[in-house]
């Protein structure tokens, strides 16, 4: 009777009778049934003004796209931010930075040849997401390192796709080469390697990876395609920018990490931006 009676006051208290729950202030802020969701598409401050009887939240916090590469054989598509979720996660009634990682630039085409740039880091707490790797677009050169590594030039003699680094945030980016024309490489997603050509065209980005924390389900960190002399790579699914055989490649789409085409002959784009998201009950 005693453990019976005590499992119904805790069951009271869980339903609102008396239950404390957690207030906090700070980014764009929705809600999502019983649950507040701060989202932060540029830096600001997550502020936790009462702690609650839980303590505890849900992040998602996604880096800034590598930018892709320009080369007049085929530069490689840019990688994905670093992806990184969880929910159980422990704070205290504080003021907690949040950093948006920025997109990596492309390569404006004067001159040829050019590596795009690696994408910002994300973070919140003691959580950091890393930005994706550039796509390559000097001859011969390797794709950037990052939360998912971009993609390599279209050489006859490539450098290897980018290593996603640190483990666990993301997939290296392909490999490009020579089959009948030059390819780059896709850039590596949150959840698959970029491709490495093995047809005629440019390889494409990594899939990213689908999150429902703000109450709708979103794919972000999607590697940029590679570029291509005749077919360019596609995006990979979020917000990885399409591969381009001339002119200017897509840009990965902003505050979901995706990385951006690379481009046979001219212009390559720049990476999307990060994002970082906190959800907790609040009733």
């Amino acid at each position: 009777m005693t453990i019976q009676l005590a499992h119904k006051a805790v069951l009271a208290r869980i339903k609102g009778s008396g239950a404390a729950y957690m207030e906090a202030t700070g980014g764009t802020i929705t809600t999502d049934g019983d649950y507040k969701v701060h989202s932060f598409t540029s830096d600001g401050t997550f502020t936790v003004t009462t702690l609650g009887d839980i303590g505890t939240v849900e992040y998602l916090v996604v880096g800034g796209g590598g930018g892709g590469g320009t080369s007049a054989r085929s530069g490689a598509g840019g990688g994905a931010g670093g992806f990184r979720t969880a929910s159980g996660f422990s704070v205290t009634a504080q003021s907690y930075e949040i950093t948006v990682g920025a997109g990596g630039a492309g390569a404006s085409g004067s001159p040829l040849n050019t590596n795009g740039s690696s994408g910002g880091n994300s973070s919140f707490a003691t959580i950091t997401s890393v930005g994706g790797g550039y796509g390559a677009g000097v001859l011969g050169a390797a794709g950037g390192a990052g939360g998912s590594g971009g993609g390599s030039t279209g050489d006859a003699s490539p450098g290897a796709g980018g290593a996603a680094s640190p483990p666990g945030q993301g997939y290296a980016g392909g490999v490009g080469g020579w089959i009948n024309h030059y390819n780059g490489g896709g850039g590596g997603g949150a959840s698959e390697v970029g491709a490495t050509v093995s047809t005629d065209a440019g390889g494409a980005g990594g899939d990213g990876i689908a999150s429902s924390i703000s109450g709708a389900s979103v794919t972000y960190a999607g590697g940029g395609g590679g570029g291509g002399e005749i077919v360019a790579g596609a995006g990979g699914s979020g917000g990885g920018g399409a591969g381009a055989t001339s002119g200017t490649s897509t840009a990965g789409t902003a505050n979901t990490g995706g990385g951006g085409g690379g481009v046979y002959y001219y212009t390559s784009a720049a990476g999307g931006s990060g994002i970082v998201v906190i959800k907790y009950k609040f009733q």
